[in-house]
Protein backbone atom coordinates (compact mmCIF):
# COMPACT_ATOMS: atom_id res chain seq x y z
CA UNK A 1 0.00 0.00 0.00
CA UNK A 2 1.43 3.37 -0.94
CA UNK A 3 2.14 6.05 1.63
CA UNK A 4 -0.56 8.24 0.08
CA UNK A 5 -3.21 5.59 0.69
CA UNK A 6 -1.93 5.03 4.22
CA UNK A 7 -2.45 8.72 4.93
CA UNK A 8 -5.68 9.24 2.99
CA UNK A 9 -7.57 6.31 4.55
CA UNK A 10 -7.36 7.58 8.16
CA UNK A 11 -7.90 11.22 7.16
CA UNK A 12 -10.95 10.24 5.15
CA UNK A 13 -12.34 8.09 7.97
CA UNK A 14 -11.74 10.86 10.50
CA UNK A 15 -13.44 13.48 8.35
CA UNK A 16 -16.32 11.10 7.62
CA UNK A 17 -16.81 10.30 11.31
CA UNK A 18 -16.70 13.94 12.36
CA UNK A 19 -18.98 14.89 9.46
CA UNK A 20 -21.51 12.20 10.31
CA UNK A 21 -21.69 13.26 13.95
CA UNK A 22 -22.03 16.90 12.90
CA UNK A 23 -24.79 15.96 10.43
CA UNK A 24 -26.66 14.04 13.14
CA UNK A 25 -26.42 16.96 15.54
CA UNK A 26 -27.51 19.67 13.11
CA UNK A 27 -30.08 17.41 11.43
CA UNK A 28 -31.94 16.52 14.60
CA UNK A 29 -31.87 20.02 16.08
CA UNK A 30 -32.95 21.53 12.76
CA UNK A 31 -35.76 19.01 12.40
CA UNK A 32 -36.95 19.50 15.97
CA UNK A 33 -36.76 23.29 16.00
CA UNK A 34 -35.11 25.18 13.12
CA UNK A 35 -31.75 25.47 11.37
CA UNK A 36 -31.15 28.82 13.09
CA UNK A 37 -31.82 27.24 16.48
CA UNK A 38 -29.34 24.49 15.61
CA UNK A 39 -26.67 27.09 14.91
CA UNK A 40 -27.50 29.03 18.08
CA UNK A 41 -27.44 25.87 20.22
CA UNK A 42 -24.18 24.75 18.63
CA UNK A 43 -22.60 28.13 19.36
CA UNK A 44 -23.85 28.03 22.96
CA UNK A 45 -22.45 24.53 23.57
CA UNK A 46 -19.40 24.76 21.29
CA UNK A 47 -17.04 24.27 24.24
CA UNK A 48 -18.23 20.66 24.54
CA UNK A 49 -19.70 19.88 21.09
CA UNK A 50 -16.52 20.69 19.13
CA UNK A 51 -14.26 18.44 21.24
CA UNK A 52 -16.80 15.61 20.94
CA UNK A 53 -16.94 15.95 17.15
CA UNK A 54 -13.17 16.31 16.73
CA UNK A 55 -12.47 13.52 19.20
CA UNK A 56 -14.76 11.15 17.34
CA UNK A 57 -13.00 12.04 14.09
CA UNK A 58 -9.62 11.23 15.65
CA UNK A 59 -11.04 8.01 17.05
CA UNK A 60 -12.37 6.97 13.63
CA UNK A 61 -8.97 7.72 12.05
CA UNK A 62 -7.09 5.68 14.66
CA UNK A 63 -9.54 2.80 14.31
CA UNK A 64 -8.94 2.82 10.55
CA UNK A 65 -5.17 2.69 11.12
CA UNK A 66 -5.59 -0.29 13.43
CA UNK A 67 -8.19 -2.14 11.40
CA UNK A 68 -6.41 -1.79 8.05
CA UNK A 69 -2.95 -2.31 9.61
CA UNK A 70 -1.68 0.77 7.79
CA UNK A 71 1.60 1.47 9.57
CA UNK A 72 2.22 -1.48 11.87
CA UNK A 73 1.21 -5.12 11.43
CA UNK A 74 -1.16 -5.11 14.41
CA UNK A 75 -1.96 -8.65 15.52
CA UNK A 76 -5.07 -7.73 17.49
CA UNK A 77 -7.04 -4.53 18.00
CA UNK A 78 -8.38 -5.38 21.47
CA UNK A 79 -11.59 -3.44 22.25
CA UNK A 80 -10.90 -0.55 19.85
CA UNK A 81 -13.94 -1.26 17.65
CA UNK A 82 -16.27 -1.50 20.61
CA UNK A 83 -14.85 1.68 22.12
CA UNK A 84 -15.33 3.52 18.82
CA UNK A 85 -18.95 2.41 18.71
CA UNK A 86 -19.62 3.26 22.34
CA UNK A 87 -17.88 6.63 22.08
CA UNK A 88 -19.72 7.59 18.91
CA UNK A 89 -23.05 6.32 20.17
CA UNK A 90 -22.75 8.07 23.51
CA UNK A 91 -21.64 11.29 21.82
CA UNK A 92 -24.59 11.16 19.42
CA UNK A 93 -27.05 10.51 22.26
CA UNK A 94 -25.48 13.30 24.30
CA UNK A 95 -25.76 15.82 21.49
CA UNK A 96 -29.33 14.74 20.74
CA UNK A 97 -30.14 15.09 24.45
CA UNK A 98 -29.50 18.80 24.29
CA UNK A 99 -32.42 19.26 21.92
CA UNK A 100 -34.64 16.34 22.92
CA UNK A 101 -37.09 18.55 24.77
CA UNK A 102 -37.99 20.17 21.43
CA UNK A 103 -38.81 16.78 19.92
CA UNK A 104 -41.56 16.37 22.51
CA UNK A 105 -43.29 19.42 21.04
CA UNK A 106 -43.57 17.47 17.81
CA UNK A 107 -44.24 14.02 19.28
CA UNK A 108 -46.28 14.44 22.48
CA UNK A 109 -46.05 10.86 23.74
CA UNK A 110 -45.97 10.67 27.53
CA UNK A 111 -43.07 8.21 27.76
CA UNK A 112 -41.04 10.17 25.25
CA UNK A 113 -41.80 13.40 27.06
CA UNK A 114 -40.45 12.06 30.34
CA UNK A 115 -37.34 10.63 28.67
CA UNK A 116 -36.75 13.84 26.74
CA UNK A 117 -37.10 15.94 29.89
CA UNK A 118 -34.59 13.67 31.65
CA UNK A 119 -32.14 13.90 28.75
CA UNK A 120 -32.51 17.67 28.51
CA UNK A 121 -31.96 18.06 32.26
CA UNK A 122 -28.72 16.06 32.22
CA UNK A 123 -27.49 16.90 28.73
CA UNK A 124 -24.13 18.32 29.85
CA UNK A 125 -23.49 15.23 31.99
CA UNK A 126 -24.26 13.02 28.98
CA UNK A 127 -22.00 15.14 26.80
CA UNK A 128 -19.16 14.87 29.32
CA UNK A 129 -19.60 11.09 29.47
CA UNK A 130 -19.58 10.99 25.67
CA UNK A 131 -16.41 13.06 25.55
CA UNK A 132 -14.84 10.89 28.24
CA UNK A 133 -15.62 7.68 26.36
CA UNK A 134 -14.17 9.20 23.20
CA UNK A 135 -10.96 10.19 25.00
CA UNK A 136 -10.77 6.71 26.54
CA UNK A 137 -11.12 5.18 23.08
CA UNK A 138 -8.35 7.39 21.70
CA UNK A 139 -6.02 6.52 24.58
CA UNK A 140 -6.72 2.79 24.23
CA UNK A 141 -6.01 2.83 20.49
CA UNK A 142 -2.79 4.81 21.00
CA UNK A 143 -1.69 2.28 23.64
CA UNK A 144 -2.37 -0.56 21.20
CA UNK A 145 -0.44 1.19 18.42
CA UNK A 146 2.57 1.99 20.62
CA UNK A 147 2.59 -1.53 22.11
CA UNK A 148 2.53 -3.11 18.67
CA UNK A 149 5.21 -0.72 17.41
CA UNK A 150 7.44 -1.65 20.33
CA UNK A 151 6.81 -5.35 19.62
CA UNK A 152 7.78 -4.94 15.94
CA UNK A 153 10.91 -2.93 16.81
CA UNK A 154 11.97 -5.60 19.31
CA UNK A 155 11.50 -8.32 16.70
CA UNK A 156 13.62 -6.45 14.17
CA UNK A 157 16.41 -5.43 16.57
CA UNK A 158 19.21 -8.00 16.81
CA UNK A 159 19.80 -9.10 20.38
CA UNK A 160 23.28 -9.07 21.88
CA UNK A 161 24.77 -12.49 22.44
CA UNK A 162 25.32 -13.49 26.00
CA UNK A 163 29.04 -13.98 26.73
Amino acid sequence: MTITKRILWPIGAGLAGAGLLTFIYFGIVSWAESPQHAIDLFWEDRWIVLPIILGFGVQAALYTILKKRLFIPVTHTDPSGALTGVGGGMSAVAMVACCAHHVTDVLPILGLTVAAAFLAEYRIAFMLVGLGSTVLGIVMMLVILFRERRRVVQMLTPTAEIL
